[in-house]
Protein backbone atom coordinates (compact mmCIF):
# COMPACT_ATOMS: atom_id res chain seq x y z
CA UNK A 1 0.00 0.00 0.00
CA UNK A 2 3.00 2.25 -0.09
CA UNK A 3 2.87 3.00 3.62
CA UNK A 4 6.04 2.51 5.64
CA UNK A 5 5.70 1.14 9.11
CA UNK A 6 6.35 4.16 11.27
CA UNK A 7 7.71 4.19 14.77
CA UNK A 8 6.02 6.59 17.13
CA UNK A 9 6.05 7.23 20.83
CA UNK A 10 3.40 5.47 22.88
CA UNK A 11 0.76 7.46 24.74
CA UNK A 12 2.54 6.66 28.00
CA UNK A 13 5.87 7.99 26.75
CA UNK A 14 4.29 11.22 25.50
CA UNK A 15 2.60 11.80 28.85
CA UNK A 16 5.72 11.06 30.90
CA UNK A 17 7.73 13.46 28.72
CA UNK A 18 5.12 16.19 29.29
CA UNK A 19 5.19 15.43 33.01
CA UNK A 20 8.97 15.84 33.14
CA UNK A 21 8.84 19.09 31.11
CA UNK A 22 6.27 20.58 33.52
CA UNK A 23 8.49 19.55 36.42
CA UNK A 24 11.52 21.34 34.89
CA UNK A 25 9.47 24.47 34.00
CA UNK A 26 8.11 24.68 37.54
CA UNK A 27 11.68 24.59 38.85
CA UNK A 28 12.73 27.39 36.49
CA UNK A 29 9.72 29.55 37.42
CA UNK A 30 9.77 28.77 41.13
CA UNK A 31 8.92 31.79 43.28
CA UNK A 32 7.73 34.08 40.47
CA UNK A 33 4.86 36.11 41.90
CA UNK A 34 1.50 37.14 40.48
CA UNK A 35 -1.70 38.78 41.70
CA UNK A 36 -3.27 36.54 44.38
CA UNK A 37 -5.99 34.13 43.25
CA UNK A 38 -7.96 31.46 45.10
CA UNK A 39 -7.10 27.81 44.59
CA UNK A 40 -9.73 25.34 43.47
CA UNK A 41 -11.64 23.64 46.24
CA UNK A 42 -10.25 25.69 49.15
CA UNK A 43 -10.06 29.17 50.64
CA UNK A 44 -6.28 29.32 50.21
CA UNK A 45 -4.92 32.30 48.25
CA UNK A 46 -1.88 31.67 46.06
CA UNK A 47 0.48 34.32 44.67
CA UNK A 48 3.58 32.53 43.38
CA UNK A 49 4.67 29.56 41.28
CA UNK A 50 5.47 26.52 43.41
CA UNK A 51 8.35 24.49 42.00
CA UNK A 52 7.76 20.74 42.25
CA UNK A 53 10.00 18.56 44.35
CA UNK A 54 11.37 15.22 43.18
CA UNK A 55 9.02 13.53 45.64
CA UNK A 56 6.03 15.27 44.02
CA UNK A 57 7.16 14.11 40.58
CA UNK A 58 7.62 10.53 41.76
CA UNK A 59 4.15 10.45 43.36
CA UNK A 60 2.30 11.99 40.40
CA UNK A 61 1.10 8.67 38.85
CA UNK A 62 -0.29 7.57 42.22
CA UNK A 63 -1.94 10.94 42.85
CA UNK A 64 -3.33 10.83 39.33
CA UNK A 65 -4.95 7.50 40.19
CA UNK A 66 -6.44 8.99 43.36
CA UNK A 67 -7.78 11.97 41.42
CA UNK A 68 -9.17 9.79 38.62
CA UNK A 69 -10.47 6.91 40.75
CA UNK A 70 -14.10 7.47 39.70
CA UNK A 71 -13.52 7.28 35.94
CA UNK A 72 -10.94 4.51 36.40
CA UNK A 73 -13.50 2.27 38.11
CA UNK A 74 -16.08 3.18 35.46
CA UNK A 75 -13.74 2.17 32.62
CA UNK A 76 -12.82 -1.13 34.32
CA UNK A 77 -16.47 -2.03 34.90
CA UNK A 78 -17.30 -0.92 31.36
CA UNK A 79 -14.60 -3.26 30.06
CA UNK A 80 -16.10 -6.12 32.05
CA UNK A 81 -19.58 -5.31 30.75
CA UNK A 82 -18.33 -5.25 27.14
CA UNK A 83 -16.44 -8.51 27.75
CA UNK A 84 -19.71 -10.20 28.66
CA UNK A 85 -21.57 -8.69 25.69
CA UNK A 86 -18.80 -9.67 23.27
CA UNK A 87 -18.87 -13.25 24.54
CA UNK A 88 -22.57 -13.57 23.64
CA UNK A 89 -21.80 -12.95 19.96
CA UNK A 90 -24.73 -10.54 19.78
CA UNK A 91 -22.58 -7.50 19.04
CA UNK A 92 -20.83 -9.00 16.02
CA UNK A 93 -24.05 -10.49 14.65
CA UNK A 94 -25.96 -7.24 15.20
CA UNK A 95 -23.31 -5.04 13.59
CA UNK A 96 -23.05 -7.44 10.65
CA UNK A 97 -26.82 -7.34 10.17
CA UNK A 98 -26.89 -3.53 10.47
CA UNK A 99 -24.13 -3.06 7.87
CA UNK A 100 -25.85 -5.43 5.45
CA UNK A 101 -29.16 -3.60 5.94
CA UNK A 102 -27.56 -0.21 5.27
CA UNK A 103 -25.47 -1.40 2.32
CA UNK A 104 -24.74 1.65 0.18
CA UNK A 105 -25.87 4.02 2.93
CA UNK A 106 -23.01 3.52 5.38
CA UNK A 107 -22.15 7.22 5.38
CA UNK A 108 -25.49 7.97 7.03
CA UNK A 109 -24.29 6.05 10.11
CA UNK A 110 -21.45 8.54 10.53
CA UNK A 111 -23.72 11.58 10.19
CA UNK A 112 -26.38 10.26 12.58
CA UNK A 113 -23.86 9.23 15.24
CA UNK A 114 -21.94 12.51 15.06
CA UNK A 115 -25.14 14.52 15.49
CA UNK A 116 -26.19 12.39 18.47
CA UNK A 117 -22.77 12.67 20.13
CA UNK A 118 -22.78 16.44 19.57
CA UNK A 119 -26.19 16.76 21.22
CA UNK A 120 -24.76 14.95 24.24
CA UNK A 121 -21.80 17.32 24.24
CA UNK A 122 -23.76 20.57 24.09
CA UNK A 123 -26.37 19.53 26.66
CA UNK A 124 -24.43 17.73 29.39
CA UNK A 125 -20.79 17.85 28.35
CA UNK A 126 -20.49 14.29 27.03
CA UNK A 127 -16.75 13.58 27.16
CA UNK A 128 -15.46 10.83 29.48
CA UNK A 129 -18.68 8.92 28.83
CA UNK A 130 -17.70 8.52 25.15
CA UNK A 131 -15.04 5.99 26.22
CA UNK A 132 -17.91 3.50 26.43
CA UNK A 133 -18.59 3.80 22.70
CA UNK A 134 -15.16 3.55 21.05
CA UNK A 135 -14.96 -0.24 20.84
CA UNK A 136 -18.48 -0.72 19.49
CA UNK A 137 -18.37 2.16 17.00
CA UNK A 138 -14.92 1.12 15.74
CA UNK A 139 -16.16 -2.40 15.08
CA UNK A 140 -19.17 -1.00 13.22
CA UNK A 141 -17.09 1.38 11.09
CA UNK A 142 -14.56 -1.30 10.16
CA UNK A 143 -17.40 -3.65 9.21
CA UNK A 144 -18.90 -0.87 7.05
CA UNK A 145 -15.68 -0.63 5.04
CA UNK A 146 -14.09 2.34 6.79
CA UNK A 147 -11.12 2.36 9.16
CA UNK A 148 -10.64 2.91 12.90
CA UNK A 149 -9.72 6.56 12.34
CA UNK A 150 -13.26 7.17 11.03
CA UNK A 151 -14.62 5.79 14.31
CA UNK A 152 -12.40 8.07 16.41
CA UNK A 153 -13.40 11.06 14.27
CA UNK A 154 -17.08 10.20 14.59
CA UNK A 155 -16.97 10.08 18.38
CA UNK A 156 -14.27 12.60 19.30
CA UNK A 157 -15.22 15.28 16.77
CA UNK A 158 -18.93 14.66 17.23
CA UNK A 159 -18.97 15.01 21.02
CA UNK A 160 -16.20 17.63 20.88
CA UNK A 161 -18.23 19.87 18.58
CA UNK A 162 -21.07 19.78 21.09
CA UNK A 163 -18.86 20.59 24.07
CA UNK A 164 -17.25 23.43 22.10
CA UNK A 165 -20.66 24.91 21.40
CA UNK A 166 -22.07 24.29 24.87
CA UNK A 167 -25.59 25.58 25.38
CA UNK A 168 -26.72 24.15 28.72
CA UNK A 169 -23.65 22.04 29.54
CA UNK A 170 -23.37 22.28 33.35
CA UNK A 171 -19.65 21.42 33.32
CA UNK A 172 -18.75 24.31 31.02
CA UNK A 173 -21.44 26.99 30.75
CA UNK A 174 -22.93 26.18 34.15
CA UNK A 175 -19.54 26.24 35.90
CA UNK A 176 -18.53 29.48 34.14
CA UNK A 177 -21.79 31.25 34.99
CA UNK A 178 -21.47 30.18 38.64
CA UNK A 179 -17.86 31.42 38.74
CA UNK A 180 -18.88 34.78 37.29
CA UNK A 181 -21.80 35.17 39.71
CA UNK A 182 -19.28 34.70 42.48
CA UNK A 183 -17.75 37.98 41.30
CA UNK A 184 -21.11 39.78 41.50
CA UNK A 185 -21.69 39.64 37.73
CA UNK A 186 -24.93 38.04 36.49
CA UNK A 187 -24.46 36.90 32.86
CA UNK A 188 -27.45 36.81 30.52
CA UNK A 189 -28.30 33.21 29.61
CA UNK A 190 -30.40 34.56 26.73
CA UNK A 191 -27.13 35.58 25.05
CA UNK A 192 -25.08 32.53 25.99
CA UNK A 193 -27.51 29.89 24.70
CA UNK A 194 -27.99 31.18 21.10
CA UNK A 195 -24.28 32.03 20.77
CA UNK A 196 -23.40 28.53 21.94
CA UNK A 197 -25.89 27.05 19.46
CA UNK A 198 -24.28 28.98 16.57
CA UNK A 199 -20.81 27.71 17.52
CA UNK A 200 -22.15 24.17 17.95
CA UNK A 201 -23.94 23.99 14.59
CA UNK A 202 -21.09 25.60 12.68
CA UNK A 203 -18.53 23.28 14.25
CA UNK A 204 -20.50 20.06 13.80
CA UNK A 205 -20.96 20.86 10.11
CA UNK A 206 -17.18 21.28 9.70
CA UNK A 207 -16.55 18.06 11.62
CA UNK A 208 -19.11 16.01 9.67
CA UNK A 209 -17.69 17.21 6.33
CA UNK A 210 -14.17 16.28 7.51
CA UNK A 211 -15.04 12.76 8.65
CA UNK A 212 -17.38 11.97 5.75
CA UNK A 213 -14.84 13.15 3.15
CA UNK A 214 -12.13 10.95 4.64
CA UNK A 215 -14.51 7.99 5.09
CA UNK A 216 -15.52 8.10 1.40
CA UNK A 217 -11.85 8.10 0.37
CA UNK A 218 -11.08 5.07 2.53
CA UNK A 219 -14.18 3.22 1.41
CA UNK A 220 -13.25 3.78 -2.25
CA UNK A 221 -9.55 3.05 -1.82
CA UNK A 222 -8.19 1.30 1.27
CA UNK A 223 -4.71 2.56 0.35
CA UNK A 224 -5.77 6.15 1.12
CA UNK A 225 -5.96 5.44 4.85
CA UNK A 226 -3.77 7.51 7.17
CA UNK A 227 -3.14 4.46 9.33
CA UNK A 228 0.32 2.91 9.32
CA UNK A 229 0.76 -0.73 8.37
CA UNK A 230 1.00 -1.63 12.05
CA UNK A 231 -2.21 0.28 12.86
CA UNK A 232 -3.99 -1.44 9.99
CA UNK A 233 -2.86 -4.81 11.26
CA UNK A 234 -4.01 -3.94 14.79
CA UNK A 235 -7.36 -2.81 13.37
CA UNK A 236 -7.93 -6.07 11.52
CA UNK A 237 -6.86 -8.15 14.49
CA UNK A 238 -9.00 -6.27 17.01
CA UNK A 239 -12.10 -5.17 15.09
CA UNK A 240 -12.60 -7.15 11.88
CA UNK A 241 -15.59 -9.48 12.08
CA UNK A 242 -14.54 -13.08 11.51
CA UNK A 243 -16.41 -14.23 8.39
CA UNK A 244 -15.75 -17.87 9.30
CA UNK A 245 -18.03 -17.55 12.32
CA UNK A 246 -21.75 -18.17 12.16
CA UNK A 247 -23.23 -14.68 12.24
CA UNK A 248 -26.90 -15.62 12.26
CA UNK A 249 -28.79 -12.82 14.02
CA UNK A 250 -30.96 -14.82 16.41
CA UNK A 251 -33.87 -13.79 18.63
CA UNK A 252 -31.59 -14.15 21.65
CA UNK A 253 -29.09 -11.79 20.05
CA UNK A 254 -31.87 -9.26 19.53
CA UNK A 255 -32.92 -9.47 23.18
CA UNK A 256 -29.33 -8.94 24.30
CA UNK A 257 -28.87 -5.93 22.02
CA UNK A 258 -32.10 -4.41 23.32
CA UNK A 259 -30.67 -4.70 26.85
CA UNK A 260 -27.37 -3.32 25.53
CA UNK A 261 -29.15 -0.29 24.04
CA UNK A 262 -31.21 0.27 27.21
CA UNK A 263 -27.98 0.29 29.24
CA UNK A 264 -26.56 3.19 27.23
CA UNK A 265 -29.85 5.09 26.97
CA UNK A 266 -30.31 4.97 30.75
CA UNK A 267 -26.68 6.05 31.24
CA UNK A 268 -27.08 9.07 28.96
CA UNK A 269 -30.34 10.11 30.61
CA UNK A 270 -28.84 9.71 34.09
CA UNK A 271 -26.22 12.37 33.35
CA UNK A 272 -28.68 15.03 32.19
CA UNK A 273 -29.32 17.50 35.06
CA UNK A 274 -33.12 17.16 35.02
CA UNK A 275 -33.62 19.25 38.15
CA UNK A 276 -31.73 22.19 36.65
CA UNK A 277 -33.99 21.95 33.61
CA UNK A 278 -37.09 22.14 35.80
CA UNK A 279 -37.98 18.45 35.41
CA UNK A 280 -38.86 16.98 38.83
CA UNK A 281 -40.50 13.72 37.77
CA UNK A 282 -37.48 11.70 39.02
CA UNK A 283 -37.22 13.39 42.42
CA UNK A 284 -37.19 11.04 45.41
CA UNK A 285 -38.40 7.70 44.11
CA UNK A 286 -35.66 7.18 41.50
CA UNK A 287 -32.93 7.02 44.16
CA UNK A 288 -33.98 3.48 45.16
CA UNK A 289 -31.30 1.85 42.98
CA UNK A 290 -28.14 3.87 43.70
CA UNK A 291 -29.11 6.34 46.42
CA UNK A 292 -28.96 9.24 43.95
CA UNK A 293 -31.89 10.57 41.95
CA UNK A 294 -31.91 9.86 38.22
CA UNK A 295 -30.16 12.87 36.70
CA UNK A 296 -27.76 13.15 39.64
CA UNK A 297 -25.75 10.07 38.69
CA UNK A 298 -22.04 10.23 38.03
CA UNK A 299 -19.29 7.66 37.50
CA UNK A 300 -20.01 5.69 40.69
CA UNK A 301 -23.68 5.21 39.86
CA UNK A 302 -23.21 4.48 36.17
CA UNK A 303 -20.42 2.01 37.00
CA UNK A 304 -22.81 -0.03 39.12
CA UNK A 305 -25.52 0.33 36.47
CA UNK A 306 -23.20 -1.27 33.88
CA UNK A 307 -22.28 -3.97 36.41
CA UNK A 308 -25.94 -4.86 37.01
CA UNK A 309 -26.76 -4.86 33.29
CA UNK A 310 -23.73 -7.05 32.58
CA UNK A 311 -25.12 -9.66 34.97
CA UNK A 312 -28.60 -9.40 33.43
CA UNK A 313 -27.15 -9.88 29.92
CA UNK A 314 -25.12 -12.88 31.12
CA UNK A 315 -28.30 -14.44 32.56
CA UNK A 316 -30.17 -13.73 29.30
CA UNK A 317 -27.40 -15.54 27.39
CA UNK A 318 -27.54 -18.39 29.93
CA UNK A 319 -23.87 -18.07 30.83
CA UNK A 320 -22.63 -20.11 33.74
CA UNK A 321 -21.34 -18.38 36.86
CA UNK A 322 -17.74 -19.19 35.86
CA UNK A 323 -18.21 -17.95 32.27
CA UNK A 324 -19.72 -14.70 33.52
CA UNK A 325 -16.82 -13.98 35.87
CA UNK A 326 -14.18 -15.06 33.33
CA UNK A 327 -15.69 -12.89 30.59
CA UNK A 328 -16.00 -9.91 32.93
CA UNK A 329 -12.38 -10.20 34.10
CA UNK A 330 -11.13 -10.68 30.52
CA UNK A 331 -13.02 -7.57 29.39
CA UNK A 332 -11.61 -5.51 32.25
CA UNK A 333 -8.10 -6.76 31.46
CA UNK A 334 -8.48 -5.72 27.81
CA UNK A 335 -9.24 -2.15 28.81
CA UNK A 336 -6.73 -1.82 31.66
CA UNK A 337 -4.26 0.07 29.44
CA UNK A 338 -6.92 2.76 28.94
CA UNK A 339 -7.27 3.14 32.71
CA UNK A 340 -3.52 3.57 33.09
CA UNK A 341 -3.42 6.22 30.35
CA UNK A 342 -6.24 8.13 32.05
CA UNK A 343 -4.38 7.89 35.36
CA UNK A 344 -1.12 9.26 33.96
CA UNK A 345 -2.85 12.05 32.01
CA UNK A 346 -4.75 13.07 35.14
CA UNK A 347 -1.46 13.01 37.03
CA UNK A 348 0.00 15.50 34.54
CA UNK A 349 -2.99 17.81 35.12
CA UNK A 350 -2.59 17.52 38.89
CA UNK A 351 1.10 18.46 38.59
CA UNK A 352 0.32 21.45 36.37
CA UNK A 353 -2.27 22.84 38.76
CA UNK A 354 -0.26 22.17 41.92
CA UNK A 355 2.66 24.23 40.58
CA UNK A 356 0.32 27.20 39.83
CA UNK A 357 1.89 27.75 36.39
CA UNK A 358 -1.68 28.18 35.08
CA UNK A 359 -2.36 31.05 37.50
CA UNK A 360 0.88 32.82 36.48
CA UNK A 361 -0.02 32.61 32.78
CA UNK A 362 -3.55 33.84 33.50
CA UNK A 363 -2.25 36.82 35.47
CA UNK A 364 0.29 37.89 32.85
CA UNK A 365 -2.12 37.41 29.93
CA UNK A 366 -4.93 39.42 31.57
CA UNK A 367 -2.57 42.37 31.96
CA UNK A 368 -1.49 42.17 28.29
CA UNK A 369 -5.12 42.05 27.07
CA UNK A 370 -6.14 45.21 28.93
CA UNK A 371 -6.68 48.18 26.59
CA UNK A 372 -6.97 46.20 23.34
CA UNK A 373 -9.76 46.64 20.77
CA UNK A 374 -12.58 44.02 20.76
CA UNK A 375 -11.25 41.88 17.91
CA UNK A 376 -7.68 41.68 19.24
CA UNK A 377 -9.09 41.08 22.73
CA UNK A 378 -11.13 38.12 21.43
CA UNK A 379 -8.18 36.64 19.51
CA UNK A 380 -5.84 37.05 22.50
CA UNK A 381 -8.37 35.55 24.91
CA UNK A 382 -9.03 32.63 22.57
CA UNK A 383 -5.31 31.87 22.23
CA UNK A 384 -4.95 32.10 26.00
CA UNK A 385 -7.67 29.50 26.49
CA UNK A 386 -6.03 27.19 23.97
CA UNK A 387 -2.95 27.18 26.19
CA UNK A 388 -4.79 27.06 29.51
CA UNK A 389 -6.89 24.11 28.30
CA UNK A 390 -3.70 22.18 27.65
CA UNK A 391 -2.72 22.78 31.27
CA UNK A 392 -6.22 22.09 32.65
CA UNK A 393 -8.30 19.77 30.37
CA UNK A 394 -11.22 19.86 32.85
CA UNK A 395 -13.71 22.51 31.72
CA UNK A 396 -15.24 22.94 35.16
CA UNK A 397 -11.79 23.22 36.77
CA UNK A 398 -10.64 25.78 34.21
CA UNK A 399 -13.88 27.76 34.60
CA UNK A 400 -13.32 28.02 38.35
CA UNK A 401 -9.70 29.19 37.91
CA UNK A 402 -10.04 31.51 34.91
CA UNK A 403 -13.54 32.94 34.51
CA UNK A 404 -13.44 35.16 37.62
CA UNK A 405 -10.33 36.79 36.12
CA UNK A 406 -11.20 36.81 32.39
CA UNK A 407 -14.95 37.37 32.78
CA UNK A 408 -14.29 40.09 35.31
CA UNK A 409 -11.73 41.68 32.99
CA UNK A 410 -14.18 41.70 30.06
CA UNK A 411 -16.86 43.27 32.26
CA UNK A 412 -14.45 45.94 33.58
CA UNK A 413 -13.37 46.85 30.03
CA UNK A 414 -16.96 47.21 28.85
CA UNK A 415 -16.93 43.97 26.84
CA UNK A 416 -19.53 41.20 27.06
CA UNK A 417 -18.81 38.67 29.83
CA UNK A 418 -21.25 36.31 28.07
CA UNK A 419 -19.02 36.28 24.99
CA UNK A 420 -16.03 35.63 27.26
CA UNK A 421 -17.80 32.53 28.59
CA UNK A 422 -18.20 31.28 25.02
CA UNK A 423 -14.55 32.12 24.24
CA UNK A 424 -13.69 29.87 27.18
CA UNK A 425 -15.98 27.07 25.89
CA UNK A 426 -14.69 27.36 22.32
CA UNK A 427 -11.02 27.46 23.31
CA UNK A 428 -11.40 24.46 25.60
CA UNK A 429 -13.43 22.63 22.97
CA UNK A 430 -10.81 22.98 20.24
CA UNK A 431 -7.76 22.02 22.26
CA UNK A 432 -9.57 19.12 23.97
CA UNK A 433 -9.91 17.46 20.55
CA UNK A 434 -6.19 16.79 20.53
CA UNK A 435 -4.49 17.51 23.86
CA UNK A 436 -2.43 14.56 25.15
CA UNK A 437 -3.24 15.61 28.72
CA UNK A 438 -6.86 14.55 28.14
CA UNK A 439 -7.56 11.01 29.28
CA UNK A 440 -10.58 10.97 26.97
CA UNK A 441 -8.52 11.59 23.85
CA UNK A 442 -5.68 9.24 24.77
CA UNK A 443 -8.02 6.57 26.13
CA UNK A 444 -10.24 6.63 23.05
CA UNK A 445 -7.23 6.33 20.74
CA UNK A 446 -5.93 3.42 22.79
CA UNK A 447 -9.24 1.56 22.53
CA UNK A 448 -9.46 2.12 18.77
CA UNK A 449 -5.78 1.24 18.24
CA UNK A 450 -4.92 4.57 16.61
CA UNK A 451 -1.57 6.25 17.30
CA UNK A 452 -1.62 9.77 18.72
CA UNK A 453 0.56 11.07 15.87
CA UNK A 454 -1.92 9.69 13.31
CA UNK A 455 -4.80 11.43 15.07
CA UNK A 456 -2.88 14.73 15.13
CA UNK A 457 -2.26 14.44 11.38
CA UNK A 458 -5.95 13.80 10.76
CA UNK A 459 -7.36 16.50 13.02
CA UNK A 460 -4.94 19.42 12.47
CA UNK A 461 -6.65 20.90 9.39
CA UNK A 462 -10.24 20.78 10.74
CA UNK A 463 -9.01 22.24 14.04
CA UNK A 464 -7.54 25.25 12.23
CA UNK A 465 -10.77 25.75 10.26
CA UNK A 466 -12.82 25.46 13.46
CA UNK A 467 -10.56 27.92 15.29
CA UNK A 468 -10.81 30.54 12.52
CA UNK A 469 -14.60 30.17 12.31
CA UNK A 470 -14.85 30.43 16.12
CA UNK A 471 -12.83 33.64 16.19
CA UNK A 472 -14.93 35.22 13.44
CA UNK A 473 -18.22 34.41 15.22
CA UNK A 474 -16.92 35.49 18.63
CA UNK A 475 -15.39 38.71 17.30
CA UNK A 476 -18.66 39.68 15.63
CA UNK A 477 -20.53 38.85 18.84
CA UNK A 478 -18.13 40.95 20.93
CA UNK A 479 -18.53 43.94 18.55
CA UNK A 480 -22.33 43.66 18.40
CA UNK A 481 -22.86 42.99 22.12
Amino acid sequence: MGKKEKKSLSAFSILFIIMFIVFIVSKLLNGIEFDPVMTKGSDEMISAVNGSSLATLVMIPFNGFVDAIDISIFVLVLGGFLGIVQATGALEAGINALVKKRKGREISLIVILMILFSIGGTTYGMAEETVAFYGVVTMAMVAAGFDSLVAVGTICLGAGAGVLGSTINPFAVGAAVAALKGQGINPNQGIILPLGAILWLLTIVICIITVVKYAKKVQADKGSTLLSLQEQEDMRKEFAIDSSKSLEFTAKHKRILVLFAITFIVMIGSLIPWKDLGVDVFNGWSSFLTGADYGDWYFGEISMWFFIMGIIIAITDRMSEKETIDNFIAGSADILSVVLIIVVSRGVSVLMQSTHIDALILDRASKVLTGLNPIIFVIGSYLLYLFLSFLIPSTSGLAFVSIPVMGGLAHALGFSPEVMIMIFCAGCGVINLVTPTSGVVMGGLQISKVDYTTWVKFVTKPMLIIAVSNIIVLSLAMIIL
